[in-house]
């Protein structure tokens, strides 16, 4: 019936409708666990990091497998948002802003 031609992937004209809807469950898994990675980036910013970074290679197969040209821009904007946000979590600029001088000065 042609339903899943508008993916126009390699799946959809390799595997049956069966296999795609399979496929799409799967990468709306995925998906879910990239919200969820974003929400741990919020709140413990290190392994929402790591989680959020270690699902791209993931959604990278699906992105190939159901030729989705868009993702692959927000990946990179991912990748770089996270790269940029890196250093304050890591603790380095935790450090260096409790040993600012003056701040456990007394008053005369």
């Amino acid at each position: 019936m042609g339903l899943f031609d508008m993916y126009a992937g390699p799946w959809s004209a390799r595997f049956l409708n069966d296999r795609v809807i399979a496929l799409l469950l799967a990468y709306a898994s995925v998906v879910l666990a990239a919200v969820l990675s974003g929400w741990l980036l919020w709140r413990m910013p290190k392994p929402g990091a790591v989680l959020n970074l270690g699902l791209l290679p993931v959604e990278a197969v699906f992105w190939i497998g159901f030729a989705l040209p868009v993702p692959w821009l927000f990946g990179i904007a991912r990748v770089a948002l996270v790269a940029l946000a890196w250093p304050e979590h890591s603790g380095s600029r935790r450090r260096t802003t409790a040993a600012t001088p003056g701040r456990n000065r007394r008053s005369r």
